[in-house]
């Protein structure tokens, strides 16, 4: 899916990955996704995170119901259980819905 197929962002790629500990696995390289329910980057567009680069690669939406442990690891997690628990404790009183769909970001390092 092109920019051109895609909704208008609802937010700017700079509020992406906000979260320090979020940021670290970033920078460790454990964490290559981030799902969020609005539209935060196009694909080409450079993230910046104290100082090193990360190009946004594919943006598309899913369901929660379709999230894997594999897509959990893209987040810096071990499983999706581990992953729910987590963001549920973010965000106080928000349901799980499997049918809820969030839009995925996925990133990797620019080397310069």
């Amino acid at each position: 899916m092109n920019n051109q197929e895609l909704p208008p962002k609802t937010c700017s790629i700079e509020r992406l990955v906000t979260k320090e500990e979020d940021v670290d696995l970033v920078l460790q390289g454990k964490k290559t996704a981030t799902r969020r329910n609005g539209r935060y980057a196009d694909v080409g567009e450079i993230m910046e995170l104290k100082g090193k680069k990360y190009i946004v690669d594919k943006v598309y939406s899913q369901s929660l119901g379709e999230l894997t442990d594999e897509h959990a690891r893209q987040e810096g997690f071990q499983s999706v259980e581990e992953y729910k628990e987590t963001i549920l404790s973010y965000h106080p009183g928000m349901p799980w819905h499997p049918k809820m769909r969030v839009w995925v970001h996925e990133f990797s390092a620019v080397n310069n």
